[in-house]
């Protein structure tokens, strides 16, 4: 093939891309952390979470704040480690919770009972509540066949800190 006809080839290539279609983009998506707390189903932001653990030992602490399991150390960090159970306005079922998820807004782990899957999901599944619901989860998501709360990290680092200020 000469250098004239490759150039001739290339231009034509060059200009069919431009008379196809533009392929649609793909669309936007969130990822979750599909979990369970009290045997009830729930989601996490996975954007507001810095790390995932399973079964990091927690010491306990005399005293504290509702929900206060104790410390436990992340990457070179003592953290307190609080029950979503708790904070959710749950009783605390038989043992510590298993999973602890690092917060990325707050020096905090929160505690739950089970981590069942990585969810990436449309945004447009994440929808906001009918019906305003109490506690920390104003959206909700459909995945996998069920509907699951969307639990606001930020809310509940807020909770977090009102009932550490109102603790002795």
């Amino acid at each position: 093939m000469t250098t004239a006809a490759s150039v001739e080839s290339l231009a034509r290539a060059f200009d069919a891309d431009f008379a196809r279609p533009i392929a649609g983009r793909p669309a936007a998506t969130e990822d979750l952390l599909a979990i369970e707390i009290g045997g009830e189903p729930y989601a996490l932001v996975r954007s507001e979470l810095a790390g995932l653990f399973a079964d990091k030992p927690v010491t306990a602490l005399p005293g504290g704040a509702p929900g206060l399991l104790g410390i436990s150390g992340f990457r070179g960090a003592l953290l307190p480690v609080y029950d979503l159970r708790a904070v959710l306005g749950g009783a605390a079922a038989g043992g510590p919770p298993r999973w602890l998820a690092t917060a990325v807004a707050a020096p905090v782990a929160l505690a739950f009972d089970r981590f069942e899957a990585l969810l990436r999901v449309p945004r447009e599944a994440i929808a906001a509540r009918a019906v305003a619901a109490p506690g920390h989860a104003p959206r909700v998501v459909r995945a996998a066949g069920e509907v699951r709360p969307v639990l606001d990290v930020p809310s509940i680092i807020g909770a977090i800190r009102a009932l550490a200020r109102r603790s002795p």
